[in-house]
C-alpha cells in the first residue's frame, strides 16, 4: 500500500474546486457501488432569533451541495445528511430551522437526499476499546460510507476541530458528557481520538473556505482562507489540517493519541500531500482564550484589564462539557456588565467536573450539576451557591450571581439567542464574508 494522500486545494469556484479535491485525493476510492452514504456537516450552534451567516463556525452549504452532486455522479442515490446540533434537551425546532435555512430541504427536493436531526433518531452502543463505549447514531454506524465535512477551525479545548472531532456530533448527549471526563488519563482528548475507530469507510473534506480562530463557536475570529483539504484517511486529513492551522501534531493531544493508537509517525513523513504545499497555505490560528493569574484573582484577561477585583473565575478545563460551555461566555459577559468599580467580596466560580475551591473565598458559585454534586459538603467552602441544572437554567444563574453580590442584568439572559448576532455584526457588509455560501439557490 502507498502512502495516504491528502489534497490541499485552493477554493476558486463552485463544484470545480470540490471536484478537484475529491479527484486529487482519490477520496472516494473506498466507497462501494450503490453505497448508503451519510454526510456529516458541522453545525455547532444555531439560534432562531437572529438569522446570520455562520462563516467559519459551520460547514458551508456550498460545499455540501457540491459533494451531493459528485456523489450523484457516482451513481449514489441513498444519501443522508445528519447532525446533532447543540440545543436544549428536547428542542427539535431549532435544528429544523437550521436545516431549512441552510437549504437542506432544497437539497432534498432537488437531489432526493434525506436530512436528519440525530437527536431524534436511535443510538446504539459501540465498544471503542480501552473500556470506552459511546452511543452513536445508528444511521451513520450502519451506513456503507461516510462523507465527513468539518469546518476548519481551532478549538479552545482540543486545539483543533477537524474530521475526527466532527464525529462527536453523532453521539448522544450522555456520551458527549462522558467524553468530558474528569479522569486525568481518559480525558476529552483520549475519547475524541477514538471517535472514528468503528466507523464505516470515511472520506474527509475539510471546509476551509472560512476558517475560525479560537473556536468552536461564534465568539472566535473568522478568516476567509479559501482552502479545501481532502483525504480518504481521516487521521491524515486532520494531521495535515492541524499543520495548516499552525499547530504541529505533537501539540494536539487528541491527534497524538490517535497517531499512537494507529502506530503512525507525527511528522507527516508517511503522508503524501498533493496540490498546494503546506508551507504555502499555513497560517497560525490561535486556539486559546488568555487568562490572567494574579493576587487580585484568576479570570479571563479582558476582565482583568477591565479592572475587576474580588473575583476568581478560573479557566475552564477539559471536563467542562459542551452544554455548560455554551453558557460560560454568557456568564462572563454578565459579570463584565455588572462591574461598577467596587471590588466584590471574594467570589469564586467553579466549572466543569474537577475544579477544587480556593480556601478563604467568601462565596463559591458551583456552576452546573457536576460541581454542585462534587462540593455539596466541602468544608473549604464558606458559602456554597449551587446551580444544579444540567445544563443550568439561566434564571438560576442570575439568582446565584445576585446571591454572590454580582448584580447581573437578567435581560442579558433573556436575550441569549441574540448574542451570536452581536459577534457576527463585525463581519457584516464585508464582501469576503458572503452569506450565499450558506444558502442553496
Amino acid at each position: 500500500m502507498g502512502k495516504p494522500v491528502v489534497a490541499i486545494v485552493k477554493y476558486e469556484k463552485p463544484l470545480a474546486s470540490v471536484r478537484k479535491a475529491v479527484e486529487l485525493s482519490n477520496g472516494l476510492q473506498n466507497m462501494p457501488a450503490n453505497a448508503k452514504v451519510f454526510i456529516k456537516p458541522n453545525i455547532v450552534f444555531w439560534t432562531k432569533a437572529t438569522v446570520f451567516p455562520k462563516w467559519g463556525v459551520i460547514t458551508t452549504s456550498r460545499v455540501i451541495e457540491d459533494m451531493v452532486i459528485i456523489l450523484k455522479e457516482h451513481g449514489i442515490s441513498d444519501i443522508t445528511i445528519g447532525e446533532g446540533i447543540v440545543a436544549a434537551p428536547g428542542d427539535t425546532e431549532t435544528p429544523a430551522h437550521a436545516f431549512n435555512y441552510l437549504g437542506y430541504e432544497t437539497l432534498r427536493q432537488r437531489y432526493g437526499v434525506k436530512y436528519i436531526n440525530v437527536m431524534e433518531r436511535p443510538f446504539e452502543k459501540v465498544d471503542l476499546g480501552d473500556d470506552v463505549s459511546l452511543n452513536f447514531n445508528t444511521d451513520i454506524i450502519n451506513s456503507d460510507f461516510v462523507v465527513d465535512l468539518p469546518a476548519m477551525k481551532t478549538h479552545n479545548q482540543t486545539v483543533v476541530s477537524l474530521g475526527i472531532k466532527n464525529l462527536k456530533g453523532t453521539i448522544n448527549i450522555a456520551s458527549r458528557k462522558k467524553c468530558h471526563s474528569a479522569d486525568p488519563v481518559k480525558d476529552l482528548n483520549f475519547h475524541v481520538a477514538k471517535l472514528a475507530d468503528k466507523m464505516p469507510p470515511i472520506f474527509t473534506l475539510i471546509d476551509g473556505i472560512y476558517t475560525l480562530e479560537r473556536g468552536p463557536a461564534f465568539d472566535g475570529k473568522i478568516r476567509r482562507s479559501n482552502l479545501l483539504l481532502a483525504s480518504a484517511d481521516i487521521l491524515s486529513a486532520d494531521m495535515v489540517g492541524a499543520n495548516v492551522l499552525g499547530h504541529p501534531v505533537e501539540n494536539v493531544p487528541y491527534l497524538v493519541h490517535a497517531a499512537n493508537n494507529r502506530h503512525r509517525p507525527m511528522d507527516l513523513s508517511d503522508i503524501e500531500v498533493k496540490g498546494e504545499k503546506i508551507e504555502d497555505v499555513a497560517s497560525f490560528h490561535e486556539y486559546d482564550f488568555p487568562y490572567s493569574d494574579s493576587d487580585d484573582g484568576n479570570m479571563p484577561t479582558p476582565l482583568a484589564k477591565q479592572g475587576i477585583k474580588g473575583l476568581y473565575y478560573r479557566k475552564y478545563d477539559l471536563s467542562m462539557c459542551t452544554y455548560c460551555s455554551a453558557l460560560n461566555g454568557l456568564v462572563l459577559t454578565a459579570i463584565r456588565y455588572a462591574w461598577k468599580g467596587e471590588p466584590w467580596e471574594g467570589v469564586e466560580v467553579l466549572t466543569g467536573k474537577k475544579m477544587q475551591p480556593t480556601p478563604g473565598m467568601k462565596k463559591t458559585i458551583l456552576l452546573g450539576k457536576c460541581m454542585s454534586k462534587l462540593h455539596k459538603d466541602n468544608p473549604d467552602i464558606i458559602e456554597a451557591i449551587p446551580v444544579k441544572g444540567c445544563p443550568p437554567d439561566p434564571k438560576d444563574i442570575i439568582k446565584a450571581l445576585h446571591q454572590a453580590g454580582i448584580e447581573a442584568d437578567p435581560g442579558l439572559f433573556d436575550q441569549v439567542d441574540m448574542l451570536p448576532g452581536f459577534f457576527m455584526a463585525r463581519y457584516q457588509d464585508k464582501p469576503e464574508f458572503d452569506e450565499a455560501f450558506f444558502q442553496v439557490k
